[in-house]
């Protein structure tokens, strides 16, 4: 039994983390803007939370911050004190929360087809399956983590400290690695951007292509 189980919870966890690999990424995008029509304005990038200030990490995601700016008609500053706008960026991965999910083998309708010494079909994989390991039907439960990422964009007009744009972006995902996240978040960020002020979207980015 406690081969069968451990078996089981390790061929899920394994198939969540290939899956979330070649899934696309999601999430939740809400903006409020009032950003004039873009005339070649200036910007510099700062970081709003002291804690990622002069970090290499920071200035990494900065410099694809400054891409997609410059994609849409804004130019970086190459005086930061002499900027037009001054854009604010925070950046964060929580701890995660444990999840519980039960794998039902043998009654589950995903997992159909023969079951004697012989295959088990499930919509996405073909697999082999023992009788003597799984039993006839059996209930494996197994936990897993979800972490939430943040990206925070904030937009300042320099002369007078007017906000221009706000605009968050969140996502869930198995992986709490920031390299991963982040850019991620900073694309969605960026589609359509400014966007419809008041908005919430969601945005699915397609998975890159090898």
């Amino acid at each position: 039994m406690k081969h069968r189980t451990l078996f089981a919870t390790a061929l899920a966890s394994a198939a969540l983390l290939v899956g979330g690999c070649a899934q696309n990424f999601k999430a939740d995008v809400a903006r409020f803007q009032q950003l004039p029509a873009t005339q070649g304005q200036t910007f510099t990038i700062v970081a709003d939370d002291p804690r990622l200030a002069g970090g290499l990490e920071f200035r990494e995601y900065a410099s694809l911050v400054a891409h997609k700016l410059g994609g849409v008609g804004y130019v970086p500053s190459e005086d930061p004190a002499a900027a037009d706008m001054i854009v604010r960026m925070r950046y964060d991965v929580d701890k995660g929360r444990e999840k519980v999910r039960t794998n039902t083998f043998g009654r589950d309708p995903f997992y159909r087809g023969y079951y004697g010494a012989g295959y088990w079909r499930h919509p996405y994989h073909w697999g082999f399956y023992d009788p003597f390991l799984f039993g006839p039907s059996h209930n494996d439960i197994e936990s897993y983590t979800v972490y939430t990422g943040t990206l925070e964009l904030r937009i300042d007009r320099a002369a007078d400290a007017q906000r221009l744009f706000e605009g968050k972006a969140e996502a869930q995902s198995l992986s709490n690695k920031p390299t991963y996240l982040v850019p991620n978040l900073i694309d969605a960020m960026f589609v359509n951007f400014p966007g419809k002020s008041g908005e919430t979207v969601k945005i699915t980015l397609q998975p890159e292509k090898d």
